[in-house]
């Protein structure tokens, strides 16, 4: 009887837990950009930051992508001035809707003070469902 009602009070939650996990569908101080438009942009290119862990962008990435892990000591203002100057726009993606790395990029971007935030929730996982070409290791 306990591992029923263990297994009901999972399958009740389970939508829940899986809803905290999405990535905000808005950052404040960026644009949320979708697959399409994410496509405009690279083929007038744009400069795309690859905000996953090394061996995701190694794995596979945007053509052109810069890699700057967000969850890494390395993501500070000089290193992202280094890639994107403040004046431009700069947009960043992470593995997809289940990401948190290019919300948290795009937040972290407006605090330092760019202004032309493109937030690609739909990242990689995005950009691969549409068939376009990604660059691997």
């Amino acid at each position: 009887m306990t591992k029923y009602l263990y297994a009901l009070l999972l399958l009740l939650t389970a939508p829940v837990i899986a809803s905290e996990t999405l990535a905000p569908e808005q950052v404040a101080g960026a644009v949320t950009i979708n697959t399409a438009t994410a496509k405009l942009l690279f083929d007038k290119g744009f400069i795309f930051v690859d905000v996953r862990k090394q061996e995701d962008y190694e794995r596979s990435h945007i053509p052109g992508a810069r890699h700057l892990s967000v969850n890494s000591e390395y993501f500070t203002v000089e290193n992202l001035r280094a890639i994107v100057e403040k004046r431009d726009t700069v947009v960043f993606y992470c593995n997809g809707i289940h990401c948190m790395g290019s919300s948290k990029a795009s937040q972290k971007a407006a605090e330092w003070g760019w202004q032309k935030i493109l937030y690609y929730r739909e990242g990689i996982q995005g950009w691969e469902k549409a068939g376009y070409a990604v660059n691997q290791s």
